[in-house]
């Protein structure tokens, strides 16, 4: 789990870049940041995917991969946006940073306070 939340971290970094270009006046952040965003959560679901499945965890993990799961879907409808050249809803930046943050929380929790 802890290669997971490093894997969100570094996608935490774009996201952060790309919503303070967003709320910057800039429509649409460069392709290569949201594809490379969008690379490092995926990559960091499937090893939290990984790290749950079969292993004893905590509700909190499974909270977590649920949160990070509805944080991608929304990252999805982003991108969907992205691709046909449309701004980015300001209020879709905000629900799914808030629910990629939370999820974020949530995973630390889980490796830091509700081991096991």
């Amino acid at each position: 789990m802890t290669v997971a939340a490093i894997l969100f971290a570094i996608a935490a970094v774009g996201g952060l870049v790309m919503a303070a270009m967003r709320f910057g006046g800039r429509e649409l952040p460069p392709m290569a940041l949201a594809i490379v965003h969008g690379l490092f959560a995926a990559a960091g679901l499937v090893t939290l995917i990984l790290a749950v499945v079969g292993a004893q965890t905590s509700w909190a993990a499974i909270v977590a991969v649920v949160g990070f799961v509805v944080a991608a879907l929304g990252g999805f409808m982003l991108f969907a946006h992205h691709l046909r050249r449309k701004a980015l809803p300001v209020n879709y930046v905000l629900i799914h940073g808030a629910g990629a943050v939370i999820s974020f929380v949530i995973l630390l929790a889980a490796i830091f306070v509700f081991r096991g």
